[in-house]
């Protein structure tokens, strides 16, 4: 496919999409919630995907630096960068009044949020947009969810993978043809709300490769159980319907965003959390389907609904209430 030129948008704009975009791209020591940022890149962009300027940092994370194999930015490389409440601001004017753009959005926003939360300062962020969401919305007919897949779909040449800066070209290159081809089918833009962490806690890490979880080492607010549901539950979910208040919503594996926040977030849209499945569970989250846990064995054998992250997050924005008793 090749990509679309201002010849194919001549139609009028829509006045109601965002007036600027930072795509973003950070690599990490890992996904854990104990996890730091080793480099970010942010592409500014116009209301119409144009690139207006780019940025790019490293960023030491005071500790081990992970997957390099991955990332390729080894202890040596990153002794003498900037630590994160020094480039804080510097990524801050860039993203401020902007819609953040990410490949997977939530990770790279979680991420940030919480750097942020550590040096005791909010990023100016108030609405993300994950392109794997909008890939879905466009239905492109891609092999998979990844980035390299995404740019080959566009004709966009990945330079280095796994290295901020040019996956963040990648990401703005392919987001232009992708925001265009949604402004001539009057395509809804898949927007979620970012809600910054306020307070954050550290403990000591234990020096560890690769991305091996945390268990509650760090914490952004205190423990606590989940409050009771006050919904009954309505049921299964069903994929032409939105989410309804009081669902019964189980998470199994490995999740972009922080468990703990996706499991606050599902509370406060009156959903209930649930520990395991059951014939009364109305979807599993899961963002591997095939892995043979417990939970997704017995999802599949009771015929329950499977969503993965990212769309459960997307259907978080518009959770139906529960049916009035009276």
């Amino acid at each position: 496919m090749t990509m679309l030129d201002d010849r194919q948008t001549a139609a009028p704009w829509p006045t109601a999409y965002p007036q600027g975009y930072a795509v973003v791209d950070v690599e990490t020591t890992g996904l854990a919630r104990d996890d730091r940022i080793v480099s970010a890149a942010v592409y500014r962009l116009d209301a119409q995907g144009n690139v207006e300027d780019h940025w790019y940092t490293l960023v030491n994370p005071e500790r081990d630096p992970g997957p390099v194999w991955i990332h390729g930015l080894t202890t040596k490389l990153l002794e003498g960068a900037p630590l994160f409440p020094e480039v804080a601001a510097q990524l801050s004017e860039r993203l401020a009044d902007r819609v953040l753009v990410a490949h997977n959005a939530a990770f790279d926003w979680s991420m940030i949020a919480r750097e942020y939360a550590r040096a005791s300062a909010v990023a100016p962020v108030a609405q993300r947009l994950c392109t794997i969401a909008l890939s879905k919305e466009l239905r492109l007919p891609l092999p998979n969810h990844k980035l390299e897949s995404l740019a080959a779909h566009f004709g966009v040449v990945q330079q280095r993978a796994h290295h901020a800066l040019d996956d963040a070209r990648v990401l703005a290159e392919a987001f232009r043809p992708s925001l265009h081809a949604a402004a001539l089918g009057g395509v809804r833009l898949p927007l979620l709300e970012c809600r910054p962490l306020t307070e954050w806690s550290d403990s000591p890490v234990t020096p560890r490769v690769g991305y091996q979880a945390s268990h509650g080492q760090t914490s952004w607010r205190a423990s606590r159980r989940l409050p009771a549901c006050p919904y009954p539950n309505p049921g299964r979910y069903d994929k032409d319907r939105p989410l309804m208040q009081g669902m019964r919503v189980a998470f199994s594996g490995d999740t972009s965003i922080d468990r703990e926040l996706l499991e606050d977030r599902t509370v406060e849209a009156g959903l209930h959390v649930a520990s395991s499945v059951s014939r009364l569970t109305s979807l599993l989250v899961t963002n591997d389907p095939d892995a043979a846990t417990s939970k997704t064995v017995k999802a599949k054998s009771f015929g329950t609904p499977i969503l993965e992250e990212s769309a459960f997050t997307h259907l978080l924005r518009d959770v139906a209430p529960a049916p009035s008793s009276e």
